[in-house]
């Protein structure tokens, strides 16, 4: 008897709004799942609430993403942590953040000692299985959003233009200039039709006062932190600002912070350099955000408050800032997006987010993960089972876990 078939996700409505537990519960499966780096999250992402359970559209989506690409932070934490605000306020986002962070955060510190006396626990096959699994994730996100997002040849001429220039310069800095130039493009160039022109904006329950408490909360830190570490000559005072200033000035999140949080821990004493790069390969092996690497640090350094204390104070210091800038962009943003003139310019930007996950999937995502035709084929076998087969990412990457510690043993 045949199935019956979906319609495609932008045509179903949208779900209500949702408790905060159930938030808590949804992200923590994330949390738990979520292999591959930041790219690979954004399309975990757009696979469970967009398709699945559509808590928003594709447009609402990539305009979200827009919008973290250019704040400071890890843009896939931000995006969930938008995702739980908008699904049940404020727990919501604690309980989004909680989630999707606290299991590959446990596991760093309870691997800590570990990893310091066994760095090559981070190069096993099945952590490179789950890098070729990132290939497939990735790949199917970019295959999706470009057939909502790219509609016409201006947009996916945007798009490949986007990709082009990320290729030839491969910066944070980069994808921040692309992003802007290309709403300038869609500002003056784009015409859409009249039905996309203005679609509703997604709500956040955030006032303009809310939102300014938040940028004088998250401005606060980087003039007082400093000040205490210079006076005090506290490790733990040293730690904090360093910390902070790291999740407060990074854009581009995920691997860009390391060499911020390499500067606060190893030329102070407080971790050697073997030990933090061995932590860096765990991190990797993990599922969740990169920045959950500070969690590894707060347990394994040597400071006052070493072990499980550390590393979760560590954690919180280093994405308070991602919450805090968000919070108070979000509120402005959601009044600009409804403008004609600003739609035009989101249509460009969400056109160049294609072509950021397009250059994102060769690099560093291909490149970290393909090396060989065996590897190809598991990432071709992994695409065609989410695609095609429309099997669980999490089966998938369990498969391509297994399949990665065989052709390590093969090898």
């Amino acid at each position: 008897m045949p199935q019956p078939t979906l319609p495609p996700a932008a045509s179903q409505p949208l779900a209500p709004s949702d408790s905060p537990w159930r938030v808590l519960l949804v992200f923590l499966q994330l949390g738990l799942t979520s292999f591959g780096g930041p790219v690979a999250h954004l399309g975990y992402f757009r696979t469970e609430f967009v398709e699945r359970r559509r808590w928003l559209d594709d447009a609402a989506y990539a305009d979200l993403v827009a919008l973290c690409q250019f704040l400071p932070g890890p843009a896939s934490s931000q995006v969930g942590m938008a995702l739980g605000l908008g699904r049940a306020g404020g727990w919501g986002m604690l309980a989004a953040w909680a989630g999707f962070t606290l299991p590959s955060a446990l596991a760093l510190i309870a691997l800590a000692g570990a990893i310091v006396h066994w760095p090559a626990l981070a190069d096993a096959g099945w952590v490179h299985g789950l890098k070729v699994a990132a290939v497939a994730i990735v790949a199917q996100a970019v295959w999706g959003m470009a057939r909502t997002l790219c509609p016409d040849r201006q947009r996916a001429a945007l798009a490949i233009v986007a990709a082009l220039v990320l290729l030839a310069w491969p910066a944070a800095l980069a994808q921040v200039l692309v992003i802007a130039g290309a709403a300038i493009v869609g500002r003056w160039l784009l015409r859409l039709p009249a039905a996309t022109a203005a679609p509703a904006p997604q709500r956040w329950p955030l006032s303009r006062r809310g939102a300014a408490l938040a940028l004088a909360l998250f401005l606060l830190p980087l003039a007082v932190l400093p000040l205490w570490a210079l006076a005090s000559g506290s490790p733990t005072a040293a730690l904090v600002d360093g910390f902070y200033r790291a999740g407060a000035l990074v854009f581009g999140g995920g691997h860009v912070v390391l060499p911020l949080l390499q500067a606060s821990v190893v030329p102070g004493g407080a971790l050697g350099n073997a030990e933090f790069l061995a932590g860096y390969g765990a991190a990797q092996a993990v599922p969740g955000p990169l920045f959950t690497f500070a969690a590894y640090l707060g347990a394994a350094a040597q400071w006052p408050w070493q072990g499980w204390v550390g590393g979760v104070l560590l954690l919180l210091v280093i994405f308070a800032p991602a919450a805090l800038v968000l919070l108070a962009a979000l509120p402005f943003w959601q009044l600009l997006r409804v403008r004609p003139g600003v739609q035009a310019a989101l249509a460009g930007v969400n056109a160049a987010v294609v072509g950021v996950l397009l250059a994102a999937l060769y690099d560093p995502v291909w490149t970290s993960g393909i090396q060989g035709r065996g590897d190809f084929a598991l990432a071709l076998a992994a695409f065609g089972l989410l695609v095609v087969g429309r099997c669980s990412p999490v089966l998938v990457v369990a498969l391509a876990a297994a399949a990665g510690q065989a052709l390590g043993w093969m090898s």
